[in-house]
């Protein structure tokens, strides 16, 4: 992931400052321009790094610092502080409740990944024991139905859409009204592409809204487009009052750092983030903890999270008990490592680790530690209980 190079150029300078014998003026000046080129190179305007480095040398005052004071902590929780300043719209966004009716809307320009973004988005929620369901209101793309089918069948979720007529607004509220009285409580409605500039496609989504009235629109962009996110995010939330932004395709983009940057700027805040194009691939954006895994700092309420979501609830005692006792066996580990793949992408999970940069697990080094994973799982599948081989 490209925001991997970047934490880790912001981890190394932080870094090669800890390092020096005495932070003076000269080490934290270099300290910062490293950080301001890493920045810039992740595409983020030039204002907000010129800022967050003013900012930095306000707060990191190193002649009004008392003696003995801690200025590698100091110059540290600075930098935390102002990137998650940098990132935080400061407004949290409307938020689905098990078991409550709940409508939401998807809309974003073309070829931003939104279809498949809805499906993450219902498969995330079913995770966490929603009911949820697919309408397709897309009737502008050839294939947009059948996109959108393929997704939810994989995904086991409940879909709606027509072959046959072309009226989004009518596909929108037929399928809406049908999973009120299925009883699902999370209905995702997914509409065409459009630019800021196609103003019939613009009425077109103002209609669906007013027809389905939502409790969340959520812009869908996509992150190579970097600091023009700003124009795009600002258009849009002022034609259908969006409420919160999923960035997609952050695997692949230098861009990744200007487009949550330049949605930042529009006060609306980033709820996901799509990190790959596989269904798991896909992460709750929360600035705190974000920033954290970006300095290589971890995020332990997120693993902690993780594991109360694959760990039974029953069995989570059991295992703290056998833990503390030192009774590690070969069956209780085959049961972490199915914990594991549970999980999510295991690079994903690494990052949440102290420590763990998420640079140390390049992109394909995943799938071969899930692979390994997976060998040791069949060699324990072949053994009897007392460890040997059948």
């Amino acid at each position: 992931m490209v925001l991997a190079q970047l934490g880790g150029s912001i981890s190394r300078a932080l870094a090669q400052m800890s390092n020096a014998t005495v932070i003076d003026e000269k080490v934290l000046n270099d300290c910062l321009n490293e950080i301001s080129r890493a920045l810039l190179q992740a595409d983020v305007q030039f204002k907000m790094v010129r800022d967050m480095q003013t900012n930095i040398k306000r707060i990191v005052n190193l002649e009004a610092l008392a003696a003995g004071t801690n200025k590698r902590r100091i110059m540290q929780q600075a930098v935390f502080t102002e990137l998650c300043n940098m990132l935080d719209p400061g407004k949290p966004s409307f938020t689905p409740k098990k078991g409550k009716p709940s409508v939401v809307m998807f809309v974003g320009l073309q070829g931003s990944g939104k279809t498949t973004t809805c499906t993450k988005y219902a498969y995330c929620h079913q995770r966490k024991g929603f009911k949820p369901a697919l309408v397709c209101a897309d009737t502008f793309r050839a294939g947009a139905f059948d996109q959108l089918k393929q997704n939810a069948t994989k995904a086991k979720i409940p879909f709606y859409g027509s072959y046959m007529e072309s009226d989004p607004v009518k596909i929108a509220v037929e399928g809406v009204e049908r999973f009120k009285k299925e009883n699902c409580d999370l209905i995702i409605v997914d509409t065409s592409g459009r630019h800021k500039q196609e103003a019939a496609l613009f009425e077109e989504m103002r209609q669906v809204s007013e027809a389905t009235k939502p409790d969340l629109v959520i812009f869908v962009m996509d992150s190579s487009i970097g600091q023009a996110a700003f124009d795009q995010a600002q258009a849009f939330k002022q034609s259908a009052s969006v409420g919160a932004v999923i960035i997609t395709k952050m695997d692949g983009h230098a861009k990744g750092g200007g487009a949550l940057s330049a949605v930042a700027a529009t006060k609306s805040p980033v709820i996901f983030i799509g990190t790959g194009e596989h269904i798991d691939e896909f992460e709750v954006f929360d600035v705190k903890p974000f920033v954290s895994r970006l300095l290589g700092m971890g995020d332990w309420s997120g693993f902690m999270d993780k594991i109360h979501e694959v760990v039974p609830t029953d069995q989570q005692p059991e295992l703290l008990q056998k833990l503390s006792e030192g009774s590690f066996t070969l069956r209780l580990m085959y049961e972490q490592f199915q914990n594991i793949l549970k999980m999510g992408p295991i690079g994903q999970v690494f990052s949440m680790l102290p420590g763990f940069s998420a640079e140390l697990m390049p992109k394909g080094h995943e799938k071969e530690s899930q692979a390994k994973i997976k060998r040791y799982m069949t060699m324990m599948d072949s053994m009897t209980d007392a460890g040997k081989p059948q």
